[in-house]
């Protein structure tokens, strides 16, 4: 055995197995998995070699690759050092892999596309005839094809596959922040008022700009998926969105639509975009959004929930996973960090961790994939990342946990609407959007977007009354909180603690009981030293 490699564990079956475990499996959703968007291609990162020696150690992590640039040749000394220990270590262990990367369309502006015949050309076309640097829903789509086949038939894309020819499961995450032309823009674009004229309803735009970038996305995919070497690659290829779904701040102000693709009977066309889609739950820096008040992760995300539903009407198979951030970007005059201690608090790994935890249990994501920078090091900020680890390692370790997450039902409080209530279309005005639970610490008052919350809970249920169970979370953001009555609907308060980390309690009908989950899980050491290769 090569030094830094350790026998393999009951963990690396396990990944497989919920990797390509199917979202209606017959044995309930799959087991999460954690990742990052930091691909540790600078030193000290978030590297392959620490990912495996992380999975080696008992952890569930899906391992994440930078994706290879369509100019790396494929005996590149930096790279190949980068890639070839790691995904010679996936074949062996039959690992899922997946590749980050940049939005893949980003290539349609370079200039062998941009002066493209205006019939041809996938950018916008302006009213003068001069194109613009942003691609555009009505240009021409054969170079969306070409463009994803050259990404995966890169010398290095294809040494990878060499290397790994036959793996399970092959994610491509596109960080999908391309400038493109939005709904509210088209009568900007040449091509659009030569076909549809001017004065067309909201509806009628929205509808046929998501309708034109479902097939654009899927072009640009399918060319990607041509463009491996491997059937297996081919097969069991799927690509993954940033942001590539529903709008979590549905109804939050009047003019929420503007930056939506809603139509009437679809919130969002990205689940026929894509093959799956990681929203965003950020403690933004850039605007006043925290854990512990309405405006939260937890409480947008609770949108989520019916966005998710229609997403698995749509595409079965829809791969949705979560991507989260504290906000902290170090020396930025709005680091989160810094606007904690502004208001004498102290953001927290063990604060992080049960927020994110909220987000997982309300969601029941594929994949947790942690934000950081891709200069960010181990050093500065693994300790908020483990946390994540340990809320995934720990429902693998807790049949109780991994009972609930698998065939739970999530619980929605209906005694209380969602604040955010403004400009909702008809077909979603009956929508369940409510699910944290009443609290004894609750404010009395009216709720504002800035109203601090200090207890947020949820519960999932399985079984039939008078026989039901409930698994109970709640976290404290802002300071543990002793003797909380939480009030689970259709049955009765129960008197917990709740810890700033995350509490998880059984409670059963039946025997009238309320128990503390034990949420045993490996333990999770700091790793700073790279795996020593020969």
């Amino acid at each position: 055995m090569r030094p830094g490699l350790q026998a393999v564990t009951p963990a690396q079956d396990a990944i497989r197995a919920e990797a390509i475990r199917s979202n209606n499996s017959i044995d309930g959703r799959p087991l999460p998995l954690a990742g990052h968007w930091n691909t540790g291609t600078e030193a000290d990162g978030f590297s392959p070699d620490y990912q495996m020696r992380m999975i080696e150690q008992g952890h569930y992590m899906l391992p994440w690759f930078q994706m290879p640039a369509i100019d790396l040749l494929r005996d590149d000394p930096r790279w190949v050092s980068y890639y070839e220990a790691a995904i010679k270590r996936a074949a062996q262990l039959k690992l899922p892999i997946s590749f980050v990367g940049t939005q893949w369309e980003s290539l349609l502006t370079d200039e062998s596309y941009f002066n493209l015949p205006q019939e041809d050309n996938p950018n916008v076309i302006g009213l003068d005839g001069s194109p613009r640097r942003e691609v555009s829903p009505f240009g021409g789509d054969t170079a969306w094809r070409e463009v994803g086949m050259r990404w995966t038939s890169s010398p290095m894309m294809r040494r990878l596959q060499d290397w790994y020819p036959d793996p399970p499961l092959v994610l491509f995450i596109s960080n999908n922040e391309q400038p493109k032309l939005g709904w509210m823009r088209v009568e900007e674009e040449k091509r659009y008022l030569a076909n549809y004229g001017r004065g067309r309803s909201d509806d009628f735009k929205r509808k046929l700009v998501g309708d034109a970038w479902i097939a654009r996305y899927r072009l640009l995919q399918e060319g990607m998926r041509e463009g491996l070497s491997y059937l297996k690659w081919r097969t069991n290829a799927r690509f993954v969105g940033y942001d590539a779904f529903g709008p979590s701040h549905f109804g939050r102000y009047p003019d929420w639509i503007e930056t939506s693709l809603y139509r009437r009977g679809r919130i969002d066309p990205n689940p026929l975009a894509w093959d799956g889609g990681s929203p965003s739950f950020y403690l933004f820096n850039f605007l006043g959004v925290y854990d512990h008040t309405v405006f939260s992760p937890q409480v947008e995300a609770m949108n989520w929930v019916f966005m998710q539903q229609e997403a698995y009407r749509l595409n079965p198979r829809f791969w949705f996973e979560m991507s989260t951030w504290d906000g902290h970007e170090p020396g930025a005059f709005n680091d989160k960090r810094i606007a904690f201690a502004q208001l004498g608090q102290f953001f927290t790994p063990a604060r992080y961790g049960g927020m994110v935890q909220f987000g997982m249990w309300l969601l029941r994501p594929r994949v947790v994939r942690e934000f950081r920078g891709y200069r960010d090091t181990l050093a500065a900020s693994e300790r908020y990342f483990l946390p994540i680890v340990e809320a995934v390692d720990k429902i693998y370790a807790a049949p109780t946990l991994q009972a609930f997450w698998r065939k739970g039902r999530l619980v929605a409080n209906n005694r209380r609407a969602h604040p955010y209530q403004q400009n909702i279309p008809a077909e979603y005005q009956n929508t369940e959007r409510w699910f944290l639970l009443d609290t004894s610490l609750d404010p009395r008052w009216q709720w504002g977007l800035d109203t601090v919350l200090p207890v947020y809970s949820l519960a999932l249920v399985t079984g039939q009354a008078p026989e039901r169970k409930w698994l109970l979370y709640a976290h404290a953001p802002s300071g543990e909180r002793r003797s909380v009555l939480i009030t689970i609907p259709d049955y009765k308060p129960v008197l917990v603690d709740v810890s700033v980390g995350g509490s998880f309690y059984l409670v059963d009908e039946r025997l009238s009981q309320v128990q503390a989950v034990h949420q045993s899980a490996p333990v999770v050491a700091p790793i700073i030293r790279r795996i020593r290769r020969r």
